[in-house]
């Protein structure tokens, strides 16, 4: 028995300590808890998010896996797409998107917006976020502060692994 522990518990203890370490600073799996970003990604799909992706590393359009700014929902993670970076301002009207002034070309978007909002200037060192089922989603248009902090971010959805028929990049 003391062999067994010998051998044993040094592998398990390293097993425990690798597998914390890439959950926390490499990548995760995450599973779609609504259906906020219908089409593109449907309830129950798991999603390979890479953590070692910073927030100055994020484009517009990018899948990110955050934590929103709402104290009732501090401790869920939230799986939104990126439509404003520091300094962009941002509108919906006639059921369309402007990005700094200009209609922005969504065709990945369930159905057009039936709502108007802002404009609102995304503030440096903060993002602004819209799931792509927009008239369901719960996202920075319906939130008292619309803008979540780089630190709230934990990394960008790079691949959907399940299901399996639906294998692909985000």
């Amino acid at each position: 028995m003391i062999k067994w522990i010998k051998e044993w518990v040094p592998v398990i203890l390293l097993a425990i300590v690798l597998s914390m370490t890439i959950r926390t600073y490499i990548g995760e799996a995450v599973v779609v808890p609504s259906g906020s970003m219908l089409p593109t990604i449907h309830i129950n799909d798991r999603l390979a998010v890479d953590k070692m992706t910073g927030p100055n590393d994020l484009q517009r359009g990018d899948i990110v896996v955050f934590y929103p700014p709402l104290p009732d929902k501090k401790d869920e993670r939230f799986i939104k797409r990126l439509i404003g970076i520091g300094g962009d301002t941002i509108e919906i009207k006639d059921g369309a998107l402007y990005r700094n002034g200009k209609k922005v070309d969504e065709p990945y978007i369930k159905e057009p917006m039936k709502y108007d909002f802002g404009p609102v200037t995304v503030p440096k060192g903060k993002f602004f976020f819209l799931g792509d089922n927009r008239n369901e989603s719960y996202d920075s248009h319906l939130w008292p502060d619309p803008f979540v902090d780089a630190s709230a971010i934990e990394g960008k959805a790079r691949f959907r692994f399940y299901p399996f028929t639906d294998m692909q990049p985000m």
